[in-house]
């Protein structure tokens, strides 16, 4: 099949990208490594010896950053249903979060401890159709949301990945309903052209 016009701009965007040459040289599995290292640093999410789930996690460029950064008493769980090749440090759930099978496995990972942080960078396959696109984008945000409210400790923080356009005011709006503060990031990492922004909460409330 012949590639599209669009698939062969994007191949050359991709190769010719600075944070995906900069990715292979860091041996960081994406490039959006560094968007979570940028917010990182100006919303000090990861700390030594937490616990973190990561949500839609494969290919697991965020969990790399995390593992990196928790020490040696924190842990990193990692949820995807596609398979995530190892990584150091990273414990590993296949399957849909929103399973009771899958929920299971999780709180037998935890042993009775507190989730402090959950990240999720989840996107639907795009179709083109910007409107089924942006509905599919919201409805992951959703349930990454509701996941957080249902599994973190209060005081816990929440970082998920959101398009602007129909939804995210309404999204934004539920967010500062169960965190403390809200705040909206753009990180460099991420395309100028992207609708993509990054909400995070911080402080989540009893």
């Amino acid at each position: 099949m012949k590639a599209s016009k669009t698939s062969k701009q994007w191949m050359r965007e991709h190769v010719s990208d600075p944070y995906v040459q900069q990715a292979q040289k860091d041996g960081y599995r994406s490039r959006a490594a560094y968007k979570l290292l940028e917010i990182d640093e100006k919303d000090h999410l990861i700390k030594p010896g937490m616990v973190v789930v990561d949500l839609g996690a494969t290919p697991g460029g965020w969990c790399q950053v995390v593992a990196g950064k928790l020490g040696p008493q924190g842990r990193i769980i990692a949820l995807d249903l596609l398979p995530l090749h190892p990584l150091p440090r990273v414990e590993f759930i296949q399957g849909d979060f929103r399973e009771d099978a899958v929920l299971a496995q999780l709180e037998e990972k935890l042993e009775g401890r507190r989730i402090g942080l959950v990240i999720s960078d989840m996107a639907p396959n795009i179709s083109g159709v910007s409107s089924a696109d942006q509905a599919r984008a919201m409805h992951l945000a959703e349930l990454a949301l509701d996941f957080a409210v249902n599994h973190l400790a209060p005081g816990g923080a929440f970082l998920v990945k959101v398009f602007q356009g129909v939804g995210f005011e309404d999204y934004l709006k539920l967010m500062r309903s169960h965190f403390a503060k809200v705040v909206v990031r753009k990180p460099k990492a991420s395309r100028d052209r992207s609708s993509e922004q990054y909400l995070v909460g911080l402080g989540k409330l009893e």
